[in-house]
């Protein structure tokens, strides 16, 4: 067994880590199969956090500093955001659609600086194949924006889940293995 993991650390790996993985899984699969019910759910999942925000937000500014218009702004802001992707979801979905764009946009801009910083070392041609790839999904999404939206952000959200999940279901699974050879 690797020294350098912690006991604790096997320990807790234990029936949660492959619930919670198969859980993971499962979510993502019915993700990949409904992709514009995962974009719904992402999209009304996002809005309450809004909400929940803006909630939170509105009551500091009331103990804090009721009388400043300035700091009521954003709370108010979250709060009708949140409403609007809850009683218009399409057009929260291609709002989110369009903010997934834009950070893949960066991301890939990112990659490409980083690949041409750390040339010719190892892992440049990496750093560039993910630059590439995300270049690739942000033209994607803008391509057919924001129709495409409706189903690219339930499966792009379903491909994470899968990803959590079977990884979660790996360590799981190696650090039990691990331990039971000890």
């Amino acid at each position: 067994m690797n020294p350098l993991i912690d006991k604790a650390i096997i320990k807790n790996f234990g029936r949660y880590t492959f619930v919670v993985g198969g859980l993971l899984v499962l979510l993502g699969t019915i993700g990949v199969l409904l992709p514009n019910v995962m974009s719904l759910g992402t999209n009304i999942f996002v809005a309450w956090l809004l909400l929940i925000g803006g909630a939170v937000w509105a009551s500091h500014t009331y103990q804090y500093s009721p009388r400043s218009v300035m700091d009521w702004l954003k709370p108010v802001v979250l709060v009708i955001i949140g409403s609007a992707m809850l009683f218009y979801p399409a057009g929260g979905v291609a709002g989110v659609g369009l903010l997934l764009a834009v950070y893949l946009l960066m991301d890939a801009f990112s990659s490409f600086v980083l690949a041409q910083a750390v040339y010719p070392a190892k892992g440049w041609g990496m750093m560039s194949i993910n630059g590439v790839a995300s270049l690739l999904l942000a033209t994607l999404f803008m391509a057919g924006w924001p129709e495409t939206s409706f189903w690219l952000v339930g499966l792009f959200v379903a491909v994470s889940l899968l990803f959590d999940g079977w990884a979660l279901l790996f360590i799981g699974w190696t650090l039990r293995k691990q331990a039971g050879t000890r």
